[in-house]
């Protein structure tokens, strides 16, 4: 926060003055309040602005929400935060009960547990945490940034089967040891989801380079809500002790209402990066109507949940991009795929950094190892043309090329149009916010190589 202190002159005559000093209070100079006058004639006064009240608000606000909010962030910043607090309250809630259960479980407070027994089972939990957060990370590490809103939901849901298999394992003490580790191999899953994606919102959240500062409120907003959800569950575990249909019922109204409020959370986000699914939703709707859609539009129109789940839904829009598939292997093709592939590249995309291949109503795209990440999306969408011009025409290669030569321009141009808000041009191209998951798909793919007809023989 800055102090501004401005100096009025008043001449009463030639033999005394008279000064007016005014202390402002803010973090830019279009948010400022007055936070006092001093007056020097006839004597020296300082007449403090708004209530004390007022301000001892000011000051502890300033420890929960990002310095110069709500203009430092962006607008579904708030709505996620309070829901995302919201569904942290029941998380530690329902925490204290699972606890209970689990220490239960191991035999705290029975006499005939033994300190080393407790402690072996104890490990063995966490040691399958620990391996399986691994094995997640090198599995699904790259997809995270790309699709933050589907882990950000998959990961608390991870969460609550976890919580979930602690409040069973004291059903079950022939499969103790199974059950507590199911549920830690859950947990290991959230920690990194929820972590990793966690740091691709606050990017998105920042607008003036705040990502420290928005990072370092959300930790003291889930410190609050820990104490008090901490606090909550002592309270309902003691009330709830001894009468297992209350707890079950406490904690299973608990998830329901952590469920709701984590999908309203990630429902309240309106990304500005393109990953493959709203790279895909833009596109379709700029074929059929020549306009792009707002973030806002599209973040209505997205998954949030992994699409296995979701696809027995209709949605808005049937989306292509399940016929395309991006970064494929040279080594994969066969001799007759090998074949159009060089004439491909002969005859349409001299200058292109990627090639096309059509393999049985699929769009393959095999990337130069040079390619940005512009040169990326434009091989994905002319993927997504062809997949379209499939249904309609034979001479879908001549085709794409042509409409893409017509519209591409023009459809980047709209789209760094429907991000500038007050009309600024901080949205070109090149600094179009392009996901990573195109990058880092092809790196899963480990194609990194480009045929050229010169260097490349056939029989």
């Amino acid at each position: 926060m800055e102090e501004i202190v401005s100096a009025n002159k008043e001449t009463r005559s030639s033999s005394s003055s008279k000064f007016i000093i005014e202390e402002w209070n803010g973090s830019s100079s279009s948010k400022l309040f007055k936070t006092a006058t001093i007056t020097t004639s006839p004597y020296l006064s300082i007449q403090r602005s708004g209530s004390r009240f007022n301000h001892v608000w000011r000051r502890v606000l300033q420890a929960f929400v990002p310095e110069g909010f709500p203009s430092s962030v962006t607008p579904d910043y708030a709505p996620f935060q309070v829901w995302d607090s919201l569904q942290g309250l029941s998380t530690y809630i329902r925490t204290m009960l699972s606890t209970q259960a689990l220490l239960s479980a191991i035999g705290v407070g029975e006499k005939s547990a033994t300190v080393i027994g407790a402690t072996f089972q104890w490990f063995l939990r966490d040691l399958t945490g620990m391996l399986g957060g691994i094995l997640f990370t090198f599995y699904q590490g790259s997809d995270l940034d790309s699709n933050a809103k589907m882990w950000r939901l998959v990961a608390d849901l991870m969460n609550d089967l976890g919580m979930l298999m602690d409040l069973l394992s004291p059903l079950f003490p022939s499969a103790f040891i199974f059950v507590v580790c199911l549920g830690s191999l859950s947990r290991s899953f959230t920690g990194v989801a929820s972590g990793a994606t966690r740091a691709a919102l606050t990017q998105h959240f920042a607008l003036q380079n705040n990502a420290a500062d928005i990072s370092a409120k959300e930790g003291s907003q889930e410190t609050v809500a820990t104490m008090i959800g901490m606090a909550l569950g002592m309270i309902l575990a003691r009330i709830t002790m001894g009468l297992p249909l209350a707890i079950w019922f406490s904690f299973l109204s608990l998830t329901v209402f952590h469920m709701y409020a984590n999908y309203r959370a990630v429902g309240c986000l309106a990304l500005t990066s393109l990953n493959i699914e709203r790279s895909a939703i833009l596109f379709q709707h700029f074929m059929e109507t020549g306009q792009v859609l707002s973030p806002e539009q599209v973040s209505r129109m997205e998954h949030v949940l992994p699409t296995w789940i979701t696809s027995w839904s209709s949605k808005k829009v049937k989306l292509l991009h399940a016929n395309v598939r991006l970064g494929v292997r040279v080594s994969s093709l066969d001799h007759q795929e090998m074949k159009e592939v060089l004439l491909s590249a002969g005859s349409h995309y001299l200058k292109a950094k990627y090639l096309l291949v059509e393999r049985k109503g699929i769009i393959d795209v095999i990337m130069h190892k040079n390619s940005t990440a512009s040169d990326v999306l434009q091989s994905f969408i002319h993927a997504l043309v062809m997949a379209k011009l499939m249904q309609k025409s034979s001479s879908v290669y001549l085709e794409s090329q042509s409409w893409m030569d017509k519209h591409y321009e023009v459809f980047l141009q709209k789209r760094c149009e429907s991000m500038m808000p007050d009309g600024s041009p901080n949205y070109c191209i090149l600094k179009f916010p392009i996901s990573p998951f195109f990058i880092e798909e092809l790196g899963s793919t480990a194609l990194l190589l480009f045929v050229k007809v010169a260097t490349l023989f056939i029989d």
